[in-house]
């Protein structure tokens, strides 16, 4: 469930506390958390609703100015069942604390080196964890598509694996492209002192693509 910009002042200050979707089946589910730019969203209740049963206040509380202004949106995808969802702004996003936790235990490395070993093992196209933060590392603020290429992948399954990484706070989202967390820089450096470029997570990156390094942007903080 994607809040465009317009409506992050509204969630960072407790202003809207609903949204409307059509959907085939829900996304989010009631005692979910949903993470935004803003921080994470705590899912109070999903129901399937009439358009009939939308009232005015409704429409202010999912963000619009009146009532017809969101039933106009909500014509623009006609297909699927309505749900109205509402939530209330639970705190700050977890990754945003973890990604700047540098200073890693031995319990700490033991259980990301554990985690990356199980998505190596888990991926069709063999391990990639390794080469995906060096490339990171090597080339921040560069296109995703571009990154990609440079493995010989699609974008898209790309795109996915970085987010997994971006889940245990190593990576950030940046305007375009990425960047190593500080905890990604540390877990990164384990990593090669443990198993050098032939470490248990990975090849190292393809020839030709190390040392091109983009030039950092400011932080996205979308999930």
């Amino acid at each position: 469930m994607l809040f465009p910009q317009r409506f992050h002042a509204g969630l960072a200050d407790g202003s809207v506390t609903l949204a409307f979707r059509r959907w085939r089946r829900p996304s989010v589910r009631a005692g979910g958390r949903q993470r935004t730019p803003v921080g994470e969203l705590a899912i109070d209740a999903v129901d399937e609703v009439a358009l009939d049963d939308i009232g005015g206040d409704d429409a202010r509380r999912a963000g619009y100015a009146d009532r017809d202004e969101l039933l106009r949106e909500l014509a623009r995808r006609p297909d699927g069942t309505l749900y109205r969802i509402a939530f209330h702004l639970a705190g700050p996003d977890p990754r945003l604390a973890l990604r700047d936790q540098a200073d890693l235990s031995d319990d700490d490395w033991r259980a990301i080196e554990s985690r990356l070993a199980r998505l190596d093992r888990a991926s069709r196209h063999g391990p990639w964890t390794a080469t995906v933060l060096r490339l990171v590392a090597d080339r921040p603020a560069v296109r995703a598509g571009d990154l990609a290429a440079a493995l010989g992948r699609d974008k898209l399954p790309f795109k996915t694996d970085v987010r997994k990484l971006k889940e245990m706070g190593l990576t950030e989202s940046l305007e375009v492209g990425y960047r190593l967390s500080p905890r990604g820089r540390a877990v990164l450096d384990r990593l090669d002192g443990a198993g050098g470029s032939s470490g248990p997570t990975g090849p190292t990156v393809p020839a030709g693509v190390s040392g091109r390094r983009g030039r950092a942007t400011r932080p996205r903080s979308s999930a």
